[in-house]
This record gives structure tokens, C-alpha cells and sequence, in this order.
């Protein structure tokens, strides 16, 4: 481990254990929809009941998502108290972030880790729920689900993958779809990261987890393409890149450059600059971010990525 990376590892109590797995779903298990981060529209609860009932699952609503505080679903302590309640509630077996936005690193001091140790279970979401899953698989050392939130449009590829994931415990492997290799070759490691303004922003907060040796991912939307570099160069300063055992990014949604200026990169451009030169696999525009149809995909699970092949294949279940 780099003199970087450990200083943003710190130890945690789940380092030096072997984390048990969540439970695999079953149809007809309850599920938790909560709303660690911005603020729920009625239509928004309305689409996640409506989904996740179709599922084959019973949805259960946290006794705060349809607060307000400004632009967040709540109070951070009454945001905090539903996902704790979550975990401890033994009669759900999963937990569905309900939106993204913005908020979930704002709970991360209030969330009761030893609860969530004793009782591992899928959270499931993707965008700003990163900052929940990097936590957790620090903090809780099992696997969860980078996936669509309860409110968002869940297609082919996305139930698919989820299905195979959550409800068989297959190991499957998954079909990114990539655009571009930059770099040839097969990684494996532990797959780590999801929106890249997340991890970038966690960085020397003492929530990531061991970076070193990861199948890292990273997606984002609407960035320039200055800002995707600032956030990779920090990465990079910070030996995350250096140190990782492959690469996959996602969709950068609406991250052209804005205005007339012509002296600019393509964000593309940009992935060339930083990504083309390192020393493991790396591919760009896989089915990854804020687009439809995107993959389901076991964060903090051992992964094996081939570039050849355009796939991502776990190792082990993720689920028991």
C-alpha cells in the first residue's frame, strides 16, 4: 500500500475480520425504502412502491421519507434514524435507497456501524447512495448492490443482473458493454467506487475502504470535462489509480464541454490522458451511471475483469 493510501484507510473494527454475507431475496421478502439523501417527490415514492412491488417484494417505508429539510429528505439525524432502523428491523431482508441527490455523506457519522455488522443486508442504489456503499464496505465488510434506485425506470439488463445477483446468488458474469479498452488485459480484485464526485469528495474523510488492489469503477453526469480531470487527478495524486488492479469506467452523462469556448478536451480525451498509461486493464463506456438499462453490480465483492472478453465475472456469491 502506497504512503497515501494508507493514510486514507484508516483502520476499521471490520478490517480485521470476516464479514458474513447479506441474505440472498426471496419473493414475498419485505425490503426497507429509505431516503438517505434528497428530498422524495410524491410521484418518486409512488414509482418505488410501484416497483418494487412488482419485483415480487413487499416494500416498507422509513417513517421519514416524505420529510423535508430544505433539499434534503430530512433531517440528517431523522435520515440517519430510518436507515439505522433498517438494519436493526429484522423483518427486512434488503434495503432500497429510495432517490440520490444529495445528503448521504451527511449521515455517516450517525449511522450505528455495529448494528449494520450485526446485521448485514443488500443495500441497493447507485449515484449519491456511493457514499453508503464505500462506508459499508469499510465499516460493514459485505457486499452490496450498486444499482438503480427504488424510483428509478428498471429495464431488461438492470432486473436481469439484480436477479442473478440478489435472488439466485449466482456468479454471474456481467456484460459491461465498453465503448473503448484503453488498456488491454484481466484484473482481479475487489470492486470499489461508483459516481466519481462521491469518491472524490470522501478522500481523507476516513470513510473509504483499503483501495489497494481494487477493480475500481467510476460514472458521473453532468461534468465538464475540467472536472472530471480535477476529480481523476486527485485520484491519481492520491495513488488510487496507480494502485488499482483494473479500471471500468461508466457513463459520464452530459459531460461534454458547455458554451463556445473551443480550446477544451473531450471528457474522452481526458480518460486517455489519466487512464491510458497505467499499469492494468481499463476500459471507458461501459453500462455503468446514470443511464437506462445500466447493470446491476456487487460493490465490495471479488471481482474478475476481462477486457477481452467485455465482461465482469464474480468470484463467489455475494449473498448467503
Amino acid at each position: 500500500m502506497t504512503a497515501s493510501l494508507a493514510a486514507l484507510a484508516i483502520p476499521s473494527l471490520a478490517s480485521a475480520r470476516t464479514a458474513t454475507l447479506a441474505p440472498r431475496l426471496r419473493l414475498g421478502d419485505t425490503v426497507a425504502l429509505v431516503a438517505p439523501a434528497s428530498a422524495v417527490s410524491e410521484r418518486q415514492l409512488f414509482n418505488a412502491e410501484f416497483t418494487v412491488s412488482g419485483m415480487g417484494l413487499v416494500p416498507k417505508f422509513g417513517a421519514h421519507v416524505g420529510q423535508r429539510f430544505g433539499y434534503l429528505a430530512g433531517t440528517d439525524d431523522q435520515r440517519a434514524s430510518d436507515l439505522n432502523a433498517a438494519f436493526e428491523d429484522e423483518t427486512v431482508r434488503a434495503i432500497f435507497a429510495i432517490r440520490g441527490g444529495y445528503g448521504a455523506a451527511r449521515i455517516l457519522p450517525l449511522i450505528d456501524w455495529q448494528a449494520v455488522r450485526r446485521n448485514p443486508k443488500l443495500l441497493i442504489g447507485y449515484s449519491d447512495t456511493t457514499a453508503l456503499h464505500l462506508a459499508v464496505a469499510r465499516e460493514g465488510g459485505f457486499p452490496t448492490l450498486h444499482a438503480p434506485n427504488a424510483a428509478s425506470r428498471w429495464e431488461k439488463d438492470s432486473w436481469e443482473s439484480l436477479w442473478r445477483l440478489a435472488f439466485t446468488g449466482e456468479t454471474p458474469s456481467l456484460k459491461l458493454d465498453a465503448s473503448r479498452v484503453l488498456i488491454a488485459g484481466i484484473g482481479e480484485g475487489r470492486l470499489l467506487g461508483g459516481n466519481l464526485t462521491i469518491l472524490s469528495t470522501l478522500m481523507g474523510s476516513g470513510r473509504l475502504p483499503d483501495m489497494t488492489g481494487a477493480i475500481l469503477f467510476l460514472e458521473d453526469i453532468n461534468e465538464e470535462p475540467y472536472r472530471v480531470d480535477r476529480m481523476l487527478q486527485q485520484l491519481k495524486l492520491a495513488g488510487i489509480l496507480d494502485a488499482a488492479a483494473g479500471i471500468i469506467v461508466g457513463n459520464c452523462t452530459r459531460c461534454d464541454a458547455q458554451g463556445e469556448n473551443q480550446e477544451t478536451f473531450a471528457v474522452d480525451d481526458v480518460y486517455g490522458q489519466l487512464l491510458g498509461s497505467l499499469g492494468c486493464p481499463v476500459v471507458t463506456g461501459a453500462n455503468i451511471g446514470h443511464i437506462s438499462n445500466q447493470l446491476a453490480l456487487p460493490h465490495g465483492a471479488r471481482v474478475r475483469f476481462d477486457t477481452a472478453a467485455d465482461t465482469l465475472t464474480l468470484l463467489a456469491p455475494m449473498v448467503e
